[in-house]
């Protein structure tokens, strides 16, 4: 099962438990699972359909949109496959390299996830406080780098993950109660010192977690005020309701990353390890399954193409900043 790697023993494949303590219960836990994927996939996917068909739909905040919905739908894609197996046909075993890839990009995702966040949140205080500059300002060369920016930010903070995760000495065996190969789950199986593991990801969580709130603090004060100062009760309800869909998604996202990130440095003495599990699930899950629904929801825009598209009427779009 292990082969020397210099000084350091390297394991051949990791064994995914599932949810610890609750295996007699994996298939009940995999329906809302299962279910919740299959709600990301149709929505996100028919989103950036949307998105692309609709021309009315080519503007600044839809482009963020599909990004935004492209990593949902590719960030839960590479883990309920692998968790579906795991639950329905107890197939646990998975590569070392397979178990790094996976690593690598769960987290890049997320990290370029809340990074689109941010520049959602920045496209709406653009509409917002400098309304008649917003399309010379988000032009599609700025939006086109701006994601270039957010994906290569991610890689580059996340690709020391698999080197520092790698070098670790993995005596104590290769079981890992986890349903999918998350880096601190992995590094505490290593009979190794992992305090660089935890100190890097610690970096990491700073230089894009709190980075990106910061920004999204910022351009949230800022919408607020140029709200708060319109003279008609109208126009600050339609203004601040262009970004009700994007608070949502905020909020859906950061919550139970929060918790994930807590309770792995923090909190894991103290609260159940399966309930721990279950909400890392959740915060891979969660978002991907429920932006289409609120976003579908909450725009007008969004609503009224997918309501024409499928009645096969041509789409007008209503101005709606």
């Amino acid at each position: 099962m292990f082969g020397a790697n210099s000084s350091s023993l390297t394991p051949k494949f990791f064994i995914l438990n599932g949810v610890p303590g609750l295996e007699t219960a994996h298939i009940w836990i995999s329906l809302p699972f299962c279910f919740m994927y299959i709600i990301a996939l149709v929505g996100n996917c028919g989103l950036i359909y949307l998105i692309g068909h609709e021309e009315a739909l080519h503007r600044p905040m839809y482009y963020f949109l599909a990004l935004l919905s492209f990593t949902d739908v590719t960030l839960c894609t590479t883990t309920v496959p692998n968790m579906l197996c795991i639950f329905w046909f107890n197939l646990k075993e998975i590569d070392f390299k397979g178990c790094l890839a996976q690593m690598f990009f769960v987290h890049m995702l997320t990290g370029m996830e809340s990074g689109v966040l941010m520049l959602m949140a920045l496209d709406r205080y653009v509409a917002i406080c400098h309304p008649l500059r917003y399309a010379s300002i988000l032009t599609s060369a700025v939006i086109a780098k701006a994601g270039l920016a957010t994906l290569l930010r991610g890689v580059m903070l996340i690709f020391p993950f698999t080197f520092l995760t790698k070098r670790l000495p993995y005596c104590r065996g290769n079981f890992i109660p986890h349903t999918y190969c998350d880096h601190m789950s992995v590094a505490k199986v290593s009979c190794g010192k992992v305090k660089v593991n935890a100190i890097y990801g610690l970096m990491v969580a700073l230089l894009i977690g709190v980075f990106d709130m910061s920004c999204i603090a910022v351009s949230y004060t800022m919408i607020l005020r140029a709200v708060v100062s319109l003279s008609s009760t109208d126009a600050r309800h339609k203004a601040f309701s262009t970004c009700t869909s994007h608070i949502c998604a905020i909020v859906i996202t950061y919550i139970p990353a929060f918790f994930t990130f807590f309770t792995h440095r923090f909190g894991g003495h103290s609260i159940p390890h399966h309930i721990h599990i279950i909400v890392a699930n959740l915060y891979l899950l969660l978002p991907p399954t429920m932006n289409p629904i609120v976003y579908g929801i909450k725009t007008k825009q969004i609503r009224e193409g997918v309501i024409k598209l499928l009645l096969g009427e041509k789409f007008v779009f209503t101005q709606d900043t």
